[in-house]
């Protein structure tokens, strides 16, 4: 039997013939981030230096598409075209820009510039899907045309950088103001973009405030429809500075369907009725698992658990997400599932729309 599955090295040579306007090739000239070779399935991102390439390279992208999905054995092909912005020159420093000073003390709650929406997205407890949700919804919400920023305040555990396939570390022009970075349409920033992989954030209370004000007031995150804040799990430091110091337009609470995931998600949901936010909406990840081989349907963390939750709070259910290998292999490969052609972003595209109703 004659394998036919394509590798990753076929796919950088077929992206080789791809020939760019200025001169050279897709891969000659290292554009090629996030290649996630699973199957007859093939994921990848064009990133480039600024949105003026961007823009010059949109017709690239087809002749990308067209050309890995004539390779055989290639069944599907999603192409992202990102623009990350200014970077930092490494061979003349910036400013230095210190992060974690102790919070500023300020009459009333502030609002952060430019932006219409500031939304956290919250879950009781670690390891219920909270930032691969935040990152997809972010996505969805720009692919139905709002300008969309997502801001990673889990400050010990950042994982949107992976996530949204961005590794250089912004700008500071001034060592006052932070340019964040561009991707799969999403204007975002993470601390984890400012460390050395590997680094760990060993801080008290008020330096984590304070990040959190400058990340939030020192970003030049220019005109925002939403401002999606990826929280870190449970009701500490982080969400009693964001909801106390700042306009929140309202909480969306993340859960899966089992029964100690909900004991938790209960508290978020009173820390934010405390803290006076509105809760916008509750989301159940992992709702179900479906076999890839043979189809069967199985609720691994129970069923219809939030949805009943949400009925009995007197809140609007957002939709329920599946457990599925390929969320996880798009999230490590630095491409939402959101942001391409899979039947798996269609439970993301109709949750960003509930939520705009909501808004």
């Amino acid at each position: 039997m004659i394998d036919m599955t394509v590798t990753r090295d076929e796919v950088l040579e077929r992206l080789r013939t791809v020939k760019l306007p200025d001169g050279g090739d897709l891969v000659a000239r290292d554009l090629v981030r996030a290649l996630v070779v699973e199957g007859g399935a093939v994921r990848f991102v064009i990133e480039t230096e600024n949105p003026e390439q961007a823009r010059a390279l949109s017709s690239v992208r087809g002749e990308a598409e067209a050309a890995v999905q004539a390779l055989e054995g290639v069944d599907r092909v999603s192409v992202a075209l990102t623009a990350h912005g200014p970077a930092a020159d490494p061979k003349k420093p910036a400013p230095a820009f210190k992060l974690g000073r102790h919070p500023t003390n300020t009459p009333g709650k502030q609002d952060v510039p430019s932006v219409r929406h500031l939304i956290a997205i919250g879950s009781g407890k670690g390891g219920v899907g909270k930032s691969t949700v935040s990152s997809n919804l972010a996505v969805a919400l720009a692919r139905h045309g709002l300008r969309v920023g997502l801001l990673d305040a889990d400050i010990y555990g950042p994982s949107q950088p992976r996530m949204m396939g961005v590794d250089r570390r912004p700008a500071s022009p001034d060592g006052q103001t932070i340019i964040p970075l561009k991707a799969h349409g999403v204007t975002m920033i993470s601390i984890g973009l400012m460390l050395k992989e590997g680094d760990a954030v060993i801080w008290r209370g008020p330096m984590l405030m304070g990040a959190l004000q400058q990340l939030l007031t020192q970003v030049e995150w220019g005109e925002l429809d939403v401002l999606l804040v990826d929280m870190p799990p449970g009701t500490g430091d982080v969400q009693l500075t964001l909801c106390q110091k700042f306009d929140v337009r309202g909480a969306i609470v993340v859960s899966t369907p089992q029964d100690v995931a909900l004991l938790d998600a209960r508290k978020a949901l009173r820390a934010f009725q405390t803290l006076k936010t509105p809760v916008l909406g509750l989301i159940e990840n992992m709702s179900t698992f479906i076999c890839p081989k043979c189809g069967h349907e199985e609720h691994i963390f129970g069923e219809g658990g939030v949805r009943r939750e949400a009925e009995k709070q007197g809140l609007p259910f957002l939709g329920e997400l599946p457990l599925s290998v390929e969320v996880r292999l798009a999230g490590d490969g630095g491409v939402p599932v959101a942001a391409t052609d899979s039947p798996v972003a269609k439970a993301y595209e109709r949750m960003a729309a509930r939520l705009i109703e909501v808004l």
